[in-house]
């Protein structure tokens, strides 16, 4: 009777089988990328974690773990090309015991390998390149980097003090000892730098100015930009000197927002029945979950949240509440169209209608033609070039 696989050369043909898959889809893109992929061990950074179920009704996430799915099962689910949760409301799980998780914040995940390599070819590192990565999370993309540059070149910031912990523990296991710090990604590395390339794994509201300081001048940063509605998108950023510009790429990788940008714990507040004034809206509030139009809505509207709920015991409308300024908007359906009613110092619908008005004239393009400019006083998005119609981000 044969013996039974050990789990490295089961693993080793299924790194195998991802980087086909990955290459096949365009993904992978380099032979040094490819290496990486077929050696970093993905098992060792994520031992245990958490799916989605297939249930109705509230999400709900089951834990898996070789006791629970079996071996085989286990490690065919590690080398899928799928982001696992491996962190809810930022708390440690008890994996002694782990129990199905509902009504929780996924907080840190191991990204789909298809969207961490694509960014690691994007981010157009040679050998000898010093890399400052926000977000270590699992630690799997930061031991990629670590195979292809060597771990002296590698930086990587957590917020978490428990996920750095554990990525750090298997980083040591794979043999990979790049520089980690916990803290503020914001801030990056002062003492590290400068730093030839810059990847962020999380979403941020804006580019700190921290960054580009800290990349040298023809480096690049790679990061996503994400408000409190939506993604807005990934943003390669070329540095030249005190400024960066670079533009979004045409997909919508939707990463967890930074923790020390995420949004205030109050939406703000749900004005009276009588707040306001009324107009016939041009747009609805499909615009705010329809993916050109909400990229424009996020924009116009960089600080703003919304929700439906009945509007005075009546039918179901849509807040939009901006809790920095206290401005609103309440959309409700009438027998010809939209109703909105804002108040507040910003007329937040008619900033947003004006913004899909404007993209709606230059053709409804795609992200790939939005880009960004960035400097140490002012941040803005814009449409076509950088002297065509422009958002600032917020500060």
């Amino acid at each position: 009777m044969s013996a039974e696989p050990d789990n490295e050369a089961v693993a080793a043909g299924l790194r195998r089988q991802l980087a086909d898959q990955l290459e096949k889809g365009g993904w992978l893109r380099s032979r040094e990328w490819r290496s990486a992929v077929e050696v970093v061990a993905r098992h060792v950074f994520v031992p245990r974690f958490y799916r989605e179920s297939d249930g109705p009704g509230i999400t709900r996430w089951e834990p898996v773990t070789q006791e629970t799915v079996g071996r085989e099962e286990w490690l065919r689910l590690v080398y899928t090309d799928a982001t696992w949760m491996t962190q809810f409301d930022g708390r440690d799980i008890d994996w002694a015991d782990p129990k199905p998780i509902s009504n929780a914040a996924p907080t840190s995940s191991s990204t789909l390998p298809s969207l961490v390599v694509r960014m690691l070819e994007d981010l157009d590192v040679h050998d000898g390149m010093k890399v400052l990565e926000i977000g270590t999370g699992t630690g799997y993309s930061t031991a990629l980097m670590c195979h292809r540059l060597g771990s002296g070149n590698v930086t990587s910031i957590e917020t978490d003090e428990g996920v750095a912990r554990q990525a750090r523990a298997a980083l040591a296991e794979s043999g990979h000892t790049p520089h980690l710090l916990v803290g503020d990604g914001r801030a990056g590395d002062r003492g590290g730098a400068p730093y030839d390339r810059l990847i962020a794994t999380c979403g941020f509201r804006n580019v700190p100015r921290a960054w580009l300081e800290q990349v040298v001048p023809g480096g690049v940063i790679l990061t996503t930009l994400r408000g409190w509605m939506r993604s807005l998108g990934l943003v390669k950023l070329i540095v030249s000197g005190d400024s960066a510009s670079g533009w979004f790429s045409e997909d919508d990788p939707s990463f967890m927002i930074a923790r020390q940008q995420d949004g205030p714990e109050s939406l703000g507040m749900i004005p009276g029945p009588d707040d306001g004034t009324k107009r016939k809206a041009t747009y609805g509030p499909s615009v705010l979950t329809t993916s050109g139009p909400a990229f424009m809505a996020q924009l116009a509207a960089p600080d703003a949240r919304f929700f439906s709920l009945p509007v005075d015991g009546g039918p179901v409308g849509t807040f939009v509440l901006d809790s920095v300024t206290d401005s609103f908007a309440v959309l409700t359906a009438t027998d010809s169209g939209w109703q909105v009613r804002q108040g507040g110092p910003r007329r937040l619908w008619d900033a947003v209608e004006s913004a899909v008005a404007t993209w709606e004239k230059y053709g409804s393009p795609n992200r790939a033609a939005f880009g960004v400019t960035v400097s140490r006083d002012e941040q803005a998005v814009w449409l076509g070039n950088p002297n065509g119609p422009q958002w600032p981000l917020p500060s």
